[in-house]
């Protein structure tokens, strides 16, 4: 259980990195759809409470990934300038 827990912050730490509006609300709807994949996958093996808590980790990691990407996308599209980035040779990134 103490791996569990330590995992899920270490995911929260990893995850408020991005903050815009695409990537929170894909780390939201990462980590639901990651706790019931991963509620019904750890039932199988009689830990359903230890899959949903990995799956909603891992769900929510790879939400905010997809999101976050998104943001950047639509900043990028849009050409928001609130965007916060820098030039490295002749590319944009961002922060």
């Amino acid at each position: 259980m103490k791996h569990i827990l330590i995992s899920i912050l270490a995911a929260a730490v990893l995850v408020s990195c991005a903050t815009g509006p695409n990537a929170q609300t894909g780390t939201v709807v990462g980590a639901l759809g990651g706790a019931a994949a991963g509620g019904i996958i750890g039932s199988q093996s009689g830990r359903g409470l230890e899959g949903a808590a990995i799956g909603a980790g891992l769900g929510a990691l790879g939400g905010n990934a997809i999101g976050n990407a998104q943001d950047q996308r639509n900043a990028q599209y849009y050409g928001n300038t609130n965007a916060r980035y820098h030039y490295r040779n002749g590319r944009r990134y961002y922060y």
